[in-house]
C-alpha cells in the first residue's frame, strides 16, 4: 500500500510539474485571451457584467472539454499532420476578426455621438465571445500538447484537463476582476481620506483601461493569429515567410546588445501582426463582396417587392372603407 501511494504520489505530482510547464508555454496565449474578453461586457449594464462573463467562462470550459480536448488528442494519436492546417484555419479567424474591428473602427469613426455605444443581444455577445475563446483556447491546448507529447495518452489527457481548468479559471477569473474594478473603486470612494482617494481614481481610471484593453485584445487577435499563421507556413515547408521574419528578429537581436531579446521579440510580434492584419483584410473583403452583401440584397429585395411602382409602401386597408354595396351619403362604418 505504501509503494501504491508513493507511486500515485509520484505521478500527481509529474502531473502537475507537466501540466505548469505546458500552461507557461502558453502563457503568451492566455494574456491574449484576457485581454479580449473584457471589450465583450463593455457596453452592458454593471449588474449584467459578472452574469455574462460567468455564461463565456462556462462556454469557454465546454469548448476545451468537448470539443477542443478530444479532437487534438484524437488527432494527435491517429493524424497529427492535420493539426498545423486546422491551426491556421483558426488563425486565419482570429485575423478576420482583428481586421474587422480596426474596418469598423475606421469605417464608422465619428457617424455616432460621442459616448454612444450599441447595446448588444447578450446571446449574441456571449456566442460570439465563445467562438473566439475557441481559437485562443484551441492555440493554448495546442501548445500545451506540443510540451507533453511524448507523455502516454491517458497521461496527456489528465495534463491538458489541468491546464483547461486552470487556465480557464486564471483567464476569466482576471477579467472579473477587471471589469468590476470601477465598482469597488465607487465604494471606496464613498469612504473618507486616501481611500476615498483612490476610489475616485480608480472610477476615472478604469474607462480608460478598458479602452486600452480593447485595442490590446485586437492587436493581440492580429498577432496571435498572424503568428499561428508564419508558424503553420514553416511547418508545411514553405519557408521564405518565417525565415524572412526570423533573418530581421537575429539582426535586431545582434544589433542591440542587452536588450536583443526584447527587441528581437518585438519584431516578431509586429511582423506577426501585420501579416494578421493582411491575411485578415483580404479575409474581410472577401466576406464583404460575398456574404455580407447578400444580406443588403435580400432585404432591398423584400422591400422592392413590398413597393409600388410610384415608391410608396401600400397601406393596409383600412376599415372604416366604404362598403362597396353603401349608399353614397351614407358615412362609412367603421
Amino acid at each position: 500500500m505504501a509503494v501504491l501511494a508513493r507511486a500515485a504520489a509520484a505521478s500527481i505530482d509529474d502531473i502537475g510539474a507537466a501540466a505548469a510547464k505546458a500552461g507557461a508555454k502558453a502563457a503568451g496565449v492566455v494574456v491574449d485571451d484576457a485581454a479580449v474578453t473584457p471589450q465583450y461586457v463593455r457596453s452592458l449594464a454593471a449588474e449584467r457584467e459578472l452574469p455574462i462573463i460567468k455564461r463565456i467562462a462556462v462556454g469557454s470550459l465546454r469548448n476545451k472539454f468537448f470539443i477542443i480536448l478530444p479532437a487534438v488528442l484524437l488527432l494527435s494519436q491517429f493524424v497529427p499532420w492535420l493539426l498545423t492546417p486546422i491551426l491556421m484555419l483558426g488563425g486565419a479567424y482570429l485575423c478576420y476578426e482583428g481586421a474587422e474591428k480596426v474596418w469598423a473602427k475606421i469605417a464608422h469613426h465619428g457617424a455616432s455621438g460621442a459616448g454612444e455605444e450599441k447595446v448588444q443581444d447578450e446571446t449574441t455577445l456571449v456566442s460570439g465571445a465563445v467562438r473566439t475563446d475557441l481559437i485562443l483556447s484551441a492555440e493554448i491546448m495546442v501548445i500545451s500538447l506540443n510540451e507533453v507529447i511524448d507523455e502516454a495518452f491517458w497521461s496527456r489527457l489528465v495534463i491538458l484537463a489541468v491546464v483547461a481548468v486552470v487556465i480557464t479559471v486564471l483567464v476569466y477569473g482576471v477579467v472579473a476582476l477587471i471589469v468590476k474594478m470601477d465598482d469597488a473603486g465607487l465604494r471606496l470612494s464613498q469612504r473618507s481620506g486616501a481611500v476615498a482617494t483612490f476610489g475616485r481614481g480608480l472610477v476615472r481610471a478604469m474607462p480608460v483601461v478598458l479602452t486600452v484593453l480593447t485595442v490590446v485584445g485586437t492587436a493581440a487577435m492580429l498577432w496571435v493569429g498572424g503568428h499561428i499563421l508564419l508558424l503553420g507556413t514553416n511547418e508545411l515547408n514553405l519557408h521564405f515567410l518565417y525565415e524572412a521574419v526570423h533573418h530581421v528578429e537575429v539582426a535586431a537581436h545582434d544589433a542591440t546588445g542587452v536588450l536583443g531579446g526584447l527587441v528581437g521579440w518585438l519584431v516578431n510580434t509586429v511582423a506577426s501582426a501585420i501579416l494578421g492584419l493582411i491575411v485578415g483584410a483580404l479575409v474581410v473583403l472577401v466576406m464583404t463582396l460575398t456574404f455580407h452583401r447578400r444580406k443588403p440584397e435580400a432585404a432591398a429585395a423584400t422591400a422592392t417587392a413590398a413597393t409600388r411602382t410610384d415608391g410608396t409602401i401600400p397601406a393596409p386597408p383600412s376599415r372604416a372603407a366604404r362598403r362597396p354595396d353603401a349608399p353614397a351619403d351614407q358615412a362609412p362604418r367603421g
